[in-house]
Order: C-alpha cells, then structure tokens, then sequence
C-alpha cells in the first residue's frame, strides 16, 4: 500500500481529528444562526463545485459550504482538481497511490478512475507534484462528510484549460463522480481593490463566461475555474455562488487581503 502523506497539516489545517471536527462544527454553527440561508443551502445539490484552499481560518467557512452541499448528492468518488504553487511540470499530474492520508484517517484513492484517467486521457503521474496545499486541505473536509468515498487528485502547473476540461467532462460524466475545483481569488490588495478585481470573477462564474476571467480575473486556479466554465457551458448545468468574503473578514486588516470564492454547479 503507498499513501499520499499530509504535508500541510498543523499550518493549513488542524493536524488533530477533534480540532478538524470542532472547526467544522463552528463553521456551521455560524450558518445555524441564519436559517433562511442554510435552509436554501441544504435543498441545493451539485456534482461540481468551486472551493478556496487557503489556511481553514481565513478560507474554511466558504469552502464548508460548498462541502456541506456536495453531500446531497452522495458520490462515491471526489475528484480534486488544484494548482501546483511549488512545483512546476507541463500538464497535469494524477496522484498514482492508494490511499490519500488525513488526521481523520485515511481516504481510499480511487485506483479504477485514477488507470482510466492515465490510459484514456494520457494524465501523467509527476511525484514531486503531490505535496500540494490547493488539494490537500480539500481532504480533511471530504473525510468528515463523506467517510467512506474513493478520492482522486489531480495537480497542473504549466498547463491550460484544454487539458483540464476533458478530464473534469469524463469524470462528470461518471454519474456518481463529484469534481472540486481550487482556488483562491485576488492575493495582498486592498479590500477594495480586491472587491472589484474579484466580482470580475464572481460575473464570469455567474454567467459561464469564460472571456470574462480574462477582463482582470486574478485566481490563482483560474485555468480549472476555465475548465470547469466550459464544461457547464456544454453541459448545460447552472452555476451558483455560494460564498465570497476576503481574509479581512478573519484578521481584520483591510490593507492586503486574499479573497476567496465556493460555488456550485448544478
């Protein structure tokens, strides 16, 4: 058995299983005090969603939503689609192991997806690749609403949204397979400026429009965001934003902030 070690554990994330739940569970706590909305949250259902993958301080409550709507759906396998922040290759690489570690135990990667993807879709396997944040912090999340699903991760660096797309359209087109797209959004401007470079963004996923991301859209995942816009568009699935905040929300400094987006795809 070979295993994707965490790496980012403790800095990201909580490295300890009550601390991980004990997160969770505030994130939704702040939802329990608005029951309208976290009444439209749970009757929503997806197969697709965008989620951010800063520190789970700054950027967990957007993506516990998306998560926690994702679980209508039931899938048996999740596929993470993130970008490399350390390692540069050409293309995509697919994470060629057994099973995906977490502080709430291990989740079984997904080893039938993971040989269709290599064979039919040539995605290549770059070791180096995989000990990538935009990715890892999505699985501490899967783990608690989905204990017993398959996972399957997928980094890109120097790449582009044609190789990405016909990898997120087979794996949707699975029927039981959900796609989580990373990224985060403008990174260190101000709360104003960040506003107004990121509804830029916000529009393009609104409006599947993918010229539009290219008017001064700044996500650091945006050639998955691009993908995945394309793949709606053919698929004729709506896209909805769940959430949009910045870090100043946490930390309360408005001078240089990271935003952060969660939507869903339905």
């Amino acid at each position: 058995m070979t295993h994707r070690l965490m790496s980012v554990a403790g800095s990201f994330y909580p490295a300890q299983e009550k601390e991980i739940n004990t997160m969770i569970e505030h994130f939704n706590t702040i939802l329990s005090s608005h029951p309208d909305v976290l009444h439209r949250f749970d009757l929503l259902k997806g197969n697709a969603i965008i989620v951010p993958h800063a520190g789970w301080i700054y950027s967990g409550f957007t993506a516990n939503i998306a998560f926690r709507i994702l679980k209508n759906t039931h899938p048996k396998t999740i596929v993470v689609i993130g970008p490399s922040h350390r390692v540069g290759f050409d293309g995509a690489s697919i994470s060629d192991m057994d099973s995906y570690q977490t502080p709430l135990g291990n989740l079984a990667i997904d080893r039938n997806l993971v040989k269709d993807l290599k064979e039919r879709l040539h995605v290549a396997y770059y070791p180096e690749a995989h000990h990538e944040h935009s990715t890892e912090v999505q699985m501490p999340f899967i783990k608690h609403y989905f204990p017993d699903v398959n996972v399957v991760e997928i980094v890109y660096a120097y790449s582009d949204p044609s190789q990405i797309e016909p990898i997120i359209a087979y794996c949707l087109n699975q029927g039981d397979v959900a796609v989580v797209i990373s990224t985060d959004l403008s990174h260190y401007y101000s709360q104003k400026q960040a506003n107004q470079i990121d509804e830029i963004c916000l529009e393009a996923i609104r409006d599947k429009n993918t010229a539009e991301l290219h008017q001064g859209c700044e996500a650091c995942g945006m050639i998955g965001v691009e993908a995945m816009l394309n793949v709606a568009k053919k698929k004729g699935l709506t896209s909805t934003i769940l959430d949009y905040r910045t870090s100043a929300d946490t930390s309360g400094d408005t001078d240089r902030v990271v935003g952060y987006v969660s939507a869903l795809f339905q």
